[in-house]
């Protein structure tokens, strides 16, 4: 199972080391890009169909102010522009930072 031995903000981007060795960096831009939230990705109506929102981004959508580990499966990201939806579980984390 895949978890996070240590995370931090540095500069404009945030490292990640992950448990099985591998370390990690993603700047904020890409992470806030990659929200997985339904504001953000949709989410399926009554048929199934997923209507992806149009997103707009501010001047500070990309400044993280803050974050914090969900239990031992996500992180949740605290954004300067007030968005703070998201929850990134490891494995979907490990993937916006590949």
């Amino acid at each position: 199972m895949l978890r996070l031995e240590h995370i931090a903000a540095i500069g404009t981007e945030l490292a990640i080391a992950w448990s099985d060795g591998l370390e990690s960096y993603v700047n904020f831009e890409t992470l806030r890009r990659a929200c997985p939230c339904a504001n953000c990705q949709g989410e399926p109506d009554a048929l199934g169909r997923v209507v992806k929102p149009e997103v707009t981004y501010a001047e500070n959508s990309f400044d993280l102010l803050r974050y914090e580990v969900i239990g031992g499966y996500a992180v949740a990201f605290h954004w300067a522009d007030g968005h703070n939806t998201g929850i990134y579980s490891f494995e979907y984390l490990r993937k916006v930072c590949d």
